[in-house]
């Protein structure tokens, strides 16, 4: 994953972009919600689904993440993620260290974050 550069005195700032995704329909966002979650070592989220995009930074530990048909890939201190809207996330599992994570819910006006879990809809 890129990484900004290191500051200099003569450029103080650096700016690089980590992830770019475009949005699938066009997403009315009224607010964007902000949450700090934590996964116990070794936890499975378990098959998943949100009701619109998510976009994500993992602060410390690390996860397996995989979107449904992707390949997996793990996911480590300051790497981010992006989870469609309606997508089925199949892996966001915390590894031996557990994981601590960012996640930025793009919502509608007066929508409200919401997380299915088909495999359990099913029984």
């Amino acid at each position: 994953m890129p990484r900004a550069a290191d500051p200099t005195p003569d450029q103080p700032v650096s700016r690089t972009v980590l992830t770019d995704v475009q949005l699938r329909p066009v997403k009315d966002t009224g607010h964007v919600e902000i949450r700090e979650i934590r996964i116990l070592p070794g936890h499975a989220a378990g098959l998943h689904v949100h009701n619109g995009p998510v976009v994500g930074s993992i602060v410390a530990g690390s996860a397996v993440y995989q979107i449904e048909g992707q390949p997996e890939t793990v996911l480590a201190a300051g790497d981010v993620f992006f989870e469609p809207e309606g997508e089925r996330i199949a892996r966001f599992d915390a590894r031996e260290d557990g994981v601590t994570f960012l996640a930025y819910f793009l919502l509608s006006p007066g929508q409200e974050a919401q997380l299915t879990f088909p495999d359990q809809q099913a029984h």
